[in-house]
């Protein structure tokens, strides 16, 4: 088999994929299928040339399977991106503190924009958690992954935390119009949240608390 130069092989791959008969074949198939194959004509050209030729040919293979490889690592972390923004998650591409965020949300909600003003407030209510380290600063998170969350570090307020997650899910993607009854109740939640304070985790007979450890409840409100 004569060797195949780089022209001529990328005119065959050119006219091998206008053959409508891989019109409706999946493109990670045909991409495979055709790196496959110009690997193998690679080879058999390679073996032809003798000792150099092969030489070449394993060169030329390395570099295409670094170029896979990096290809393939581009690809997911793109993917873990789009993730990340998928439906269902609570922050944009914007990175802000929770007090942005409540800002944002107050001035939404003083130009009547009931339903930003909604979403900008849990955003305020997740920040803050997290600024706090009462959940972990989770990419990608949904507004009900933060609730079950939340609820395990303040089990006081669980209800009303689910229920502002499917608030937000509702006027987010159910295509419910937010309304000045619904942003203040989750106005109300965020301010109480903010002052709610986790109870030791132990409390010794003797007196104070031990260990600096807390549990899932809340000890009060506090200044």
């Amino acid at each position: 088999m004569s060797p195949v130069d780089r022209a001529e092989g990328a005119g065959k791959a050119a006219e091998e994929l206008l053959n409508p008969a891989y019109e409706k074949e999946p493109l990670v198939d045909l991409i495979y299928r055709r790196i496959m194959q110009f690997l193998g004509d690679l080879m058999d050209a390679g073996t032809g040339g003798g000792s150099a030729g092969g030489i070449i040919a394993a060169i030329v293979i390395t570099l295409i399977l670094l170029g896979v490889v990096a290809l393939i690592a581009w690809r997911l972390r793109r993917t873990s991106r789009d993730r990340a923004m998928a439906p269902g998650t609570l922050f944009g591409k914007q990175a802000m503190s929770a007090a942005e965020h409540r800002q944002a949300a107050v001035r939404l909600a003083a130009e009547g924009q009931w339903t930003q003003a909604i979403q900008e407030r849990l955003r305020a209510i997740a920040r803050d958690l997290e600024e706090r380290a009462l959940v972990d600063g989770m990419p990608g998170r949904t507004a009900h992954e933060l609730a079950a969350e939340a609820a395990v570090a303040l089990p006081a307020f669980a209800d009303e935390l689910v229920a502002a997650a499917r608030s937000f899910d509702d006027v987010t993607y159910g295509g419910v119009m937010g309304t000045r009854q619904a942003y203040e109740t989750m106005a109300s939640l965020d301010e109480r949240l903010r002052q709610a304070r986790p109870i030791p985790l132990t409390t010794p007979a003797g007196g104070g608390p031990a260990g600096g450890g807390f549990a899932g409840g809340v000890g009060g409100v506090g200044s």
